[in-house]
């Protein structure tokens, strides 16, 4: 997220507590990211900032949360480390750009997809509190996927993962 935090809160008409961050082109598993989501006790839009890669609030540690980066939406429903996220704790993540990689060769080739020359827009997401065994809370989220459409299909795989395991924002 390239963009300053007075802006989200700006565009999504978003109030927050947390403290100014440093703007950053490319965010990976375990970084913090700022998510949109509804105060429960109100109608108030919170802008946060959540640790990227879901923890369900049943797991006994953190250490799996850099795998858990990605939901699929058709399966979410079904999958028990997405399921009451899904029902009740979702939130929108802003984002002004995602990257896929494209093997090439021995190695992987990053590609930025924007939406009208980087125009802000949100990714669909989860969020979950996970409490350590001292009782510290961590709140954490996943982005929502779905099969590619045309323009992002040919950069959408994994690697070492056959079609059937393609997703994107």
């Amino acid at each position: 997220m390239s963009r300053r935090k007075q802006i989200l809160e700006e565009q999504f008409a978003a109030v927050s507590d947390d403290a100014e961050w440093s703007p950053r082109y490319n965010i990976a598993p375990t970084q913090f990211v700022p998510v949109i989501r509804r105060n429960p006790t109100s109608s108030i839009r919170e802008l946060s900032l959540i640790r990227w890669g879901l923890v369900p609030s049943w797991a006994q540690d953190s250490s799996k949360s850099a795998g858990m980066i990605n939901a699929r939406s058709e399966t979410a429903t079904i999958k028990p480390a997405f399921s009451d996220a899904l029902k009740f704790r979702r939130c929108l993540i802003p984002a002004d750009g995602f990257y896929e990689w494209q093997k090439v060769g021995k190695g992987k080739q990053p590609y930025c997809f924007e939406v009208n020359r980087g125009e802000l827009f949100s990714l669909a997401g989860l969020w979950e509190t996970w409490n350590d065994p001292t009782g510290k809370a961590l709140q954490t989220c996943t982005i929502l996927t779905t099969s590619p459409n045309a323009l992002t299909a040919r950069y959408c795989y994994i690697s070492n993962c056959n079609s059937t395991h393609r997703s994107c924002p």
